[in-house]
Parts: C-alpha cells; structure tokens; sequence
C-alpha cells in the first residue's frame, strides 16, 4: 500500500470509523469528491479539502445523523417564502374558495361592454395569478435548499423520494395541495420507515386526488343522505369558509339546486365506483415494482381494500378522512392473505403494513437507491447489501442508505464518476461549484425546465428518469 493509501486508512482508524475496503483504492481527495457527487449536489470550494482531511466517512455518518430536513443555518434564507408560512387551510381558504369573494371585484366586460378571452379566464378562476406567484416558490425552494444548505443528504433524498411518490401538480386541486405533501409528508420522513413514509403518502390528499383514490368507492355504495348533503352545501355557500358569518353575501351566489333537480346533480357529481389507479401505482412504482409478483386481480383487490380512503372538502381543510359509507367491506385477498369481511379503514393500514414489508418492496426500492447512489445499473452487491439492512431493521431508510454507503459497490472503480447528472443536479451542482448564493428568484428553476425537468411538473406518476440514456442525447 502506497503512502497515501496508508495515511487513508490511519486517518480512519483515528476516527473510529472502519475503512470500506474498496475506498482504500482510492485517495482521500477522489473519496471525498465521490461522496459529494454522490449524497450531495457536488462540492463547494473548499469543502472536498475539509473532508478529505477530516474524515470522509465522518462526514458521511454526520449527513445520516441530522435530525429533521433544514438546516437551521438556512432560517433567514426560508423566512424570505411566504409559502412556508401557509398552510393548506390557508391556501384552500386564500385561493380556492376565495374566488368567490375576489369575483365581486373581477370586471366582466370592456370598455365597449365585450368580454375578452383575458376576463373570461379571470372570472372563471379569479386569484388565478396571485396563486401561481406563491405556487412558484415551491420548486425554489428545492434550488435554494439544495444549493445552501448544509443537510445535502437530505436534500437529495427529498427529490428522491418527491420522485418515487410523485404527484403532478396540474392535477385538478394538486396545485394547493402540493406544498403541503412536500413539506409535511415528504420532507420529515426522508429518513425515517419505509412503511411510515408509505402510510402518509397514501393519505395525503394530493396522492389521493393525483391517482383519484379520493373518488373510489363500493360498486353500489351511496351517502348516507343525499338531501343533507345539499343542504348542508347551501349553508356553506350562505356562510363562508368554516362557518364564518356573511362572507359571502347570498345575492353573489349561484342558488343550488333542490328537490329532483339537487338528487340528479348529487348523482352526477358523486363517485360512480371502484378505481384501480392508486392501487396499480401503489405495487408498480411505490411499492412492489412491476416485477413484483402482483396479479390484475390483487390490483382490484387492493382498490377495493382502500375504497373510503378520501379527502376532506376545502371547508374542513381538505385533509384525510375515511368515508365508511363508501368502504368495501366485503372479504379481500391480496398477494395470498386473507382480508375477512367487516373491516373498515384498518385493513387498508394492514395492506400498507404487508406491501411495505414485502419481499419484492425491499428489492425493488433498494434496487432504485443503489442506481441513484451508485451506478444506473445497480451491482447485485449494494442491492443485496441494502436488501440485508431493511430486514434488520425493519425498514430503517438511514440504516438502508448506510448499507449502500458501505458497500463495496460504492466504492469500486467503475462506479465513481460514472452517472450524468439530472438538470436539477446540473444547475445545483455548478452554482455550488463556484461558490453562488442563489437569490430567491424563480431563475434558476427555470433553467432546471428549460433543461427538461419542470419540477412537480412530470405527469406520469413514475416521476422523472434517472439514467444517462433519459438525459443525453
């Protein structure tokens, strides 16, 4: 072993650390350049020098051991988001439902008494504007986040894991929602339980709403009352928002429709049946993979296991709720296992529960972090590697990334510098290469679509590629 190989693996032992056998082939330079390459969006200057000298694998487990996504050094920067500071009452209360105040005010005619192309738009959804200038910030947020703070693990994985359970966010209401399910959903959980990751996208309104499970029920079913629900539409409408008094003045609002009339138009507009998408997507892309071993039949089978898995209406909030009239509460099988007749919302925590722990789930999502940490094809090694840390501890996302982190795979000749990187990884990367600060413009997202990743802006549910041939041409 050269000198400098020796002095890698003194500088190792002298802090605690065992020394992967394969990094031992490389310099600490090259290690800690891998490193940020790799859990990072590349280096700043400087900061290759800082960890090569004081340790890469230090660094390594300080990025795994950080409590919670933001870096608290990053505080003054975030305050500067309105977006942060809304929740999604505030945004369904602001800009949904605040339409029909914000249309008193919208002109509806010219000069010359015509409606134009422009004031039609507006006074179909009035506040239009103002919510896509706030919507905006979201997409910065991930430039800035991942270009200054020094969490960089946690940011990457929260555009991993923003990808794998992605959600368009032209989505009918997913434009409100959204910020909501990045923030809240994704963001804490980035490394925490696979199967607590799993269970809160699958409640999230914005996935429900995305993949349609909010509008799946019981072939047959029906709410409880019909004529309730209309009146209870028409106080709402003579009220406001959570039952704040004359907000709307009832000269400004459509009348709803009674009698025959509200019975047909609750007809119409009431979920017609069974929708299989979030169960297809749930075993395809989030769980199991399309190799996973599932059936037609287990899709159906789930679909109807999570009938009742709804969202709120804007005026309580729009969050979760289980709609018991709507459940299927017939007996199910999935994937072999016995789901008996009479239960409700439980047995769709129990599917989460199975599909999570599922033999398939850990291969399939173990394969996906070994290609985006270490090769688009992922060695056999890492995957079995990480495979091996998720039954030990029960799907432990920091353990499972250290798995991979240790793996020899990782650190093997052929597998460093060998990925292209994405256009957010692009543009992150040479802003910190150079040492910018990034303002808090929309700029730099927009060179991230320009390249051909609008971020939340992929319609499919499988999320944005990953591998060379999807981004070289």
């Amino acid at each position: 072993m050269s000198h400098r190989y020796s002095a890698l693996a003194i500088l190792f032992l002298a802090s605690g650390r065992a020394l992967p056998a394969q990094q031992a082939l490389l310099t600490p330079r090259d290690s800690a350049l891998h490193v940020l390459n790799r859990l990072a969006y590349g280096p700043t200057p400087g900061l290759v020098d800082r960890i090569a000298r004081e340790g890469v694998m230090r660094w390594v487990d300080a990025q795994l051991a950080v409590d919670g996504p933001d870096d608290p050094g990053l505080k003054g920067t975030l305050a500067q988001y309105e977006l942060l500071a809304v929740s999604q009452e505030d945004l369904l209360d602001r800009f949904f439902m605040g339409r029909l105040q914000r249309r008193r005010a919208q002109p509806m005619t010219g000069a010359d008494g015509a409606m134009t192309p422009r004031m039609r738009a507006g006074a179909m959804f009035p506040g239009r504007e103002e919510l896509q200038m706030l919507l905006r910030e979201l997409p910065e947020l991930v430039v800035v986040r991942g270009v200054a703070s020094d969490r960089q693990l946690a940011e990457v994985m929260a555009d991993f894991w923003a990808n794998h359970f992605n959600v368009f966010e032209g989505k009918n209401l997913d434009r409100v929602y959204l910020p909501d399910y990045i923030e809240h959903t994704i963001r804490p959980r980035v490394f925490g339980r696979f199967g607590d990751l799993l269970v809160a996208t699958a409640k999230s309104p914005a996935m429900m709403v995305y993949l349609d499970n909010a509008a799946s029920i019981a072939p047959g079913a029906r709410p409880p009352d019909v004529e309730r629900a209309q009146q209870e539409r028409f106080r709402f409408l003579t009220r406001g928002i959570r039952g704040g008094p004359g907000r709307f003045p009832l000269p400004m609002l459509p009348i709803p429709p009674v009698g025959d009339s509200a019975r047909r138009l609750a007809q119409q507009r009431r979920p017609t049946g069974l929708n299989e998408n979030y169960a297809r997507e749930l075993m395809e892309l989030h769980t199991l993979g399309v190799d996973g071993g599932y059936t037609q039949k287990d899709v159906t089978e789930v679909a109807r296991v999570l009938t009742g898995w709804s969202v709120r209406g804007p005026r309580e909030g729009g969050g979760f709720v289980f709609n018991d009239w709507a459940h299927d509460r017939g007996g199910k099988t999935v994937l072999g296992q016995d789901f008996p007749a009479g239960h409700g919302e439980d047995e769709g925590m129990r599917l989460l529960t199975l599909l999570a722990e599922h033999p398939s789930t850990m291969h399939f999502v173990s394969g996906k972090l070994c290609a985006r940490f270490v090769s688009d094809t992922p060695p056999d090694g890492c995957v079995d590697d990480a495979v091996m840390a998720w039954k030990r501890t029960g799907g432990d996302i920091r353990e499972v990334l250290r798995a991979i982190f240790h793996s020899p795979d990782f650190w093997a000749a052929p597998n460093t510098g060998n990925k292209v990187k994405t256009p957010l990884e692009f543009v992150v990367s040479a802003v910190r290469a150079v040492g910018g600060v990034p303002d808090t413009t929309p700029r730099l997202a927009n060179a991230v679509a320009r390249l051909g990743q609008p971020l939340y802006q992929h319609v499919a549910p499988n999320g944005y590629p990953e591998h060379e041939e999807d981004w070289v041409n």
